[in-house]
């Protein structure tokens, strides 16, 4: 009984290191949620509820696509493979567009625009630009629910607790540093540099899916 406990310690550290580089590559592109996100920032204004909104949206659709999508795919062999091989095409055409954005750069940062809103109308864009947004689904339910279903066990929740890690980091980052780093976060650069990193990340996960079968 001894001996079963390095294998689980040894799969839920890379497990829970996976869901943190996956979902923190592809929430940092620059969207409309993470915009909203930077202007609640920048203009101080709601930005607990809003940053709790994002974190915890990414955190049950990222579980609802491992506990239960993962689940439905295994069933079938032939959806097994459509979308392991569909999520490392996803996957290497989002590196190549970050890619793309990393060496041609932007014309400009992001700026607050805009009054502050009231709590109700500030929730509710947050929850339209989460829910109505199908790159979401793609992202947390199928794309992250695919690589989740990859472990097992406490290795599968660790994957989960590191998803929802990176979700809160770059939400707290954007939401609470905006203020302090509005100078910086206007500079085209720093995008630039944020983008080369993801087209990283998104290239090395295209080719840890395609070469490993899922189970």
């Amino acid at each position: 009984m001894d001996a079963a406990f390095p294998t689980v310690d040894a799969a839920v550290g890379p497990a829970a290191l996976q869901g943190l580089l996956a979902m923190g590559g592809l929430i940092v592109a620059i969207g409309a949620q993470n915009a909203l996100v930077l202007r609640q920032g920048l203009a101080r204004s709601h930005v607990g509820v809003v940053v709790a909104v994002c974190t915890l949206s990414d955190w049950w659709l990222t579980a609802a696509g491992v506990y239960g999508l993962g689940r439905l795919i295994a069933d079938s062999p032939l959806a097994l493979q459509a979308v392991r091989f569909g999520g490392a095409a996803f996957l290497a055409l989002y590196a190549a567009r970050a890619a793309r954005r990393a060496w041609q750069g932007a014309a400009a940062g992001l700026v607050a625009a805009g009054p502050a809103e009231r709590l109700g109308p500030t929730v509710a864009a947050v929850l339209a630009m989460t829910y109505l947004n199908p790159h979401v689904y793609l992202d947390t339910v199928v794309l992250m629910g695919t690589l989740g279903a990859q472990h097992d066990g406490l290795a599968r929740l660790a994957f989960v607790g590191g998803a929802g890690a990176a979700s809160a980091l770059w939400f707290s980052t954007l939401g609470f540093g905006a203020a302090a780093a509005a100078r910086w976060l206007r500079r085209p650069q720093v995008w630039r540099a944020i983008d080369a990193v993801v087209a990283g990340v998104m290239a090395w996960m295209a080719v840890q899916l395609a070469a490993k079968p899922l189970p």
